[in-house]
């Protein structure tokens, strides 16, 4: 596996140590890094991360859950400990190969989760929808901060009044292959305004640049191309398990608009939750939120179904029922 991504090393937004890690094969042999938390017999949640992110962008949220949930926290192909691909290698069906298969190879027999992902994550649950794995592993779903289809054109990191000009500058920044460089005053002050919203602490600006700038420039130009011509408006349509929505009111990259419409479309919608003054990165800029709301579906969709008696097996012997009569001489008989 690559090199280990960029981090900080302290505090909330570190990351914490794994209980085991995992090297998974795609499907078209792209090697995928996994990591699970907490206890091996607990409720499971499956996370995908965002573009230009990585595992350690969920560690406030795996510290809040890691104590009764097994986690679930993985590397998209290119990011973090995941080696990058080929140029073929980039794609909303590699997306859906690669959580795919990291569900097979974390979850036991029968297992299922709660799959939660932000925004390239939220991503890639919808170009999975369809698919026979995710159909009988997700018990529920969250996207955080996603869209499904017009990002360039509904983004606002670049405010023109014409969508023409917003569409263009948003692709252009998609596609970028120019390096960030060094973590540095300007960059954060930058990265801050794309990505965050205005009361976003030193600590978690600083926690998103050490993991964003760790993101190779080819392997981000290659996601963000893919990102720039987005249509998962058809897979949205078509993610049938119980799906609940989170937005930051501050969010640049994927504004509430992009919420709301995936709201109208999913077919088992049960909520939208807007963060007021959050940005795009919601699960560093408000973990305890997003906890919250995994932990709510895990109570309502995966905990409940477990707690539910199994059905008798079809063939299994039913008591035949007395009539009143015959009930009236089993007491005499007894008497």
């Amino acid at each position: 596996m690559s090199r280990r991504p960029g981090h900080v090393t302290g505090g909330p937004y570190a990351p914490p140590v794994p209980r085991t890690t995992t090297e998974v094969t795609s499907a078209d042999g792209a090697r995928v890094y996994a990591e699970t938390h907490g206890p091996e017999d607990a409720p499971a949640v499956v996370l995908a991360h965002g573009w230009t992110c990585s595992t350690a962008f969920w560690a406030p949220v795996v510290r809040d859950l890691v104590a009764d949930h097994k986690v679930v926290v993985y590397d998209q192909r290119g990011h973090g400990r995941s080696p990058a691909t080929g140029p073929a290698g980039y794609g909303t069906t590699a997306l859906a190969d690669d959580l795919v298969a990291v569900l097979e190879a974390t979850l036991g027999p029968d297992e299922r989760a709660v799959v939660g992902g932000h925004s390239m994550g939220g991503m890639t649950i919808m170009a999975a929808a369809e698919r026979p794995e995710l159909r009988a592993r997700a018990a529920a779903a969250l996207l955080c901060s996603t869209g499904c289809a017009g990002l360039p054109a509904a983004s606002q990191v670049f405010p023109f009044r014409s969508e023409r000009a917003r569409r263009l500058a948003h692709r252009l920044l998609l596609g970028s292959r120019s390096p960030l460089g060094p973590v540095s005053p300007l960059t954060r002050r930058a990265l801050k305004y794309a990505t965050m919203g205005p009361d976003a602490t030193p600590e978690q600006v600083e926690a998103c640049a050490r993991i964003v700038h760790a993101c190779p420039p080819a392997v981000r130009a290659r996601w963000g191309t893919v990102l720039s011509v987005l249509e998962l408006t058809g897979g949205v349509s078509r993610l049938e398990v119980p799906t609940v929505v989170l937005a930051g009111s501050a969010d640049r990259l994927t504004p509430p608009v992009q919420s709301r419409r995936l709201a109208s479309v999913l077919p088992d919608f049960r909520g939208l939750t807007e963060l007021p003054g959050k940005g795009h990165m919601t699960p560093i800029e408000d973990p305890g939120a997003v906890a919250g709301l995994l932990r709510e579906l895990v109570r309502d969709h995966l905990r409940a179904t477990a707690d539910r008696p199994a059905p008798a097996p079809a063939d299994a012997a039913v008591p035949a029922q007395k009539t009143p009569q015959e009930t009236a001489q089993q007491k005499e008989k007894t008497a």
